[in-house]
């Protein structure tokens, strides 16, 4: 060895731990710009549930790190987003002071409810870094939360990408606009503000760290890290088989089903996800834009492919997502889009279908994925059912993120109550109750929802709630797997549908809005995941705790799993 290599070795070295360093400090500063915004953020699905995303990005729109606090669909879509507010204002016209909002759904994250904003850092006179955040509004205007609206213009108050501070000066009419046209102005207004302080925080802390480290720019630690993650991503994806497989899914639709249909291929190149043959789109708030369908592609694939990789431009860069314009996973403007997680949160499941064919036994069975949001309104008509009575009572809108079960996992049984894919919390049924008339009767574990499997699927959840004031409200139904409830896998048993009804036996409809009469309780029997293997062969020991804890009756032992098959056995006693 000559005397220079250990010199080199060493410089190297030391040039990897520095960087190691930089990155963990960049995933302090993003984490930090999350919490602020939970702490300052006045909406309950930010302080409480965490809908949300933050992150840095270089100059020319590319992401280089994400807080680990958020949601696929916030973090993956703005990892697009941040490229259209460059194109609207290109970095070298941006100053000191400047932030840009937007809540465009085919520029932002999918829907009106999500605004997204863009801070830049400028040091020297130059854009040295980009921070943006979203955050989901507790109301946007226009005709409430709900799939009801056929276009997007009935979905409320459109914000093209828009300077809202100029040099630190606000843009008192994009204020006014905003208050004069969403129902809770100073819940709005109160988000709004707190997206501005989560990305100066970020700033603050990114020169702090720039300073420390000397650096006059991110260009060259960015371009590593970005590197090294698409490097360890293409890695990643040469240990599966290459080869093209497809998987089809049947979901309820709005008034007809709808088919998300898949074909997936993976090549030294990357994975590509083609949609083509999927539904067109519908008449009604269920249509996704496509960087909402990118985010959640994206998302089910890195759960299998890739999973330990940081989430930046570099490891998203190869998963190419094709959807034909016009079809329902790439609703073009004007559609209407309010409720495009019902849909874009099923793509995990669909993708799984495709992985599963490439490799068997790593892939968990279908849950039931997108969110079961419990949303209620009080004080607002509701045309032709008791508008005069709703306007007597207490004004009110809540959204109460409810969840099913996830599907069964290999060698493990699925997760009850769980929001995946979103991630989202729920909020708790006390804050609830502090902030709105309502008062939850019930919440607790469905039995039997989980699909019978050597591994079971999670349970979903039965909520049972009511205006305390004996107000009727007003119901904004977003729910999917009623009628196609999640598939099992390798042998296992589907999870039960989801249903809704009000307590004295009256089925309601699981999307649009409706009503629920005064002194009425509304009752949510979320769905359950599909289970994997054959029921027969689930542990006896699992199954005997499944009884003994309520999750299973002894009527789904015998009917599923057999176990009446077994004479004598005391987990039925």
């Amino acid at each position: 060895m000559s005397p220079a290599n250990p010199v080199v070795t060493h410089a190297a070295l030391r040039g990897t731990i520095h960087a190691q360093l930089m990155w963990n400090r960049l995933l302090s500063v993003v984490e930090e710009q999350a919490q602020t915004l939970i702490r300052t953020a006045f909406g309950t699905s930010t302080r409480e549930a965490g809908d949300l995303s933050a992150g840095v990005f270089l100059p020319d729109g590319r992401m280089i790190a994400q807080a680990v606090t958020g949601t696929p669909g916030h973090v993956n879509s703005m990892a697009e987003s941040v490229k259209h507010f460059l194109l609207a204002f290109p970095a070298a016209t941006m100053a000191e002071g400047d932030v840009y909002l937007t809540n465009d759904p085919w520029k932002g994250t999918g829907h009106l409810f999500d605004m997204t904003m863009v801070t830049p850092v400028v040091r020297a006179g130059q854009v040295v870094a980009l921070f943006a955040s979203t955050l989901h509004v507790v109301d946007i205007g226009g005709i409430g939360a709900g799939p009801d609206g056929t276009q997007v213009y009935h979905e409320g108050l459109f914000l093209p990408i828009l300077k809202l501070f100029d040099a630190g000066q606000p843009n008192e009419a994009v204020f006014d606009i905003v208050r004069a046209n969403v129902r809770e102005p100073v819940q709005v207004i109160g988000d709004l503000h707190a997206l501005v302080a989560c990305n100066e925080i970020g700033g603050r802390r990114l020169r702090t760290m720039m300073d420390e480290f000397g650096l006059g720019d991110l260009h060259a630690v960015g371009e590593y890290i970005i590197r090294q993650a698409g490097q360890a991503m293409t890695a990643a994806i040469a240990a599966w088989p290459h080869g093209t497989w497809h998987n089809s899914m049947t979901i309820d639709g709005y008034e007809t089903p709808i088919t998300l249909q898949a074909s997936l291929t993976i090549s030294p190149d990357g994975i590509d996800v083609d949609f083509t043959g999927s539904s067109p789109v519908v008449a009604r708030g269920i249509n996704v834009p496509k960087a909402y369908t990118d985010a959640y592609t994206s998302f089910g694939i890195r759960c299998l492919i890739g999973a330990d990789i940081p989430n930046n431009a570099g490891s998203l860069a190869p998963v190419r997502v094709h959807a034909p314009e016009g079809s329902i996973l790439n609703a073009p403007f004007p559609c209407a889009v309010t409720a495009r997680h019902i849909i874009g949160q099923m793509l995990p499941d669909v993708v799984f279908g495709c992985l599963r064919q490439a490799r068997a036994g790593v892939v968990p069975a279908e849950g039931s994925s997108s969110l079961w949001n419990i949303q209620l309104s009080g004080g607002q008509p509701l045309a032709g059912a008791g508008a005069g009575e709703l306007l007597q009572g207490r004004r009110f809108a809540i959204t109460s993120f409810s969840t099913g079960g996830t599907g069964a996992r290999p060698g493990k049984d699925g997760l009850s109550t769980t929001s995946f894919p979103s991630g989202v919390r729920n909020v708790s049924v006390e804050i609830l109750e502090t902030v709105s008339p309502l008062v939850f009767w019930r919440k607790e574990y469905r039995p039997d929802s989980g699909g019978a499997g050597q591994q079971r699927g999670g349970l979903g959840q039965v909520i049972e709630v009511a205006n305390a004031e004996g107000a009727p409200m007003v119901l904004a139904a977003a729910w999917d797997r009623l009628l196609f409830p999640a598939r099992g896998a390798d042998g296992g048993l589907a999870g039960a549908p989801g249903r809704v009804s009000l307590a004295s036996g009256q089925a309601l409809r699981g999307k649009g809005r409706q009503l629920v009469p005064g002194g009425e309780r509304l009752v949510v029997e979320t769905p359950g995941g599909g289970g994997i293997g054959n029921p027969a062969a689930r542990d006896s020991e699992k199954l005997a705790a499944d009884l003994r804890n309520g999750l299973v009756s002894a009527a789904q032992a015998s009917a599923s799993y057999g176990l009446d098959a077994a004479p004598g056995n005391a987990a039925l006693a």
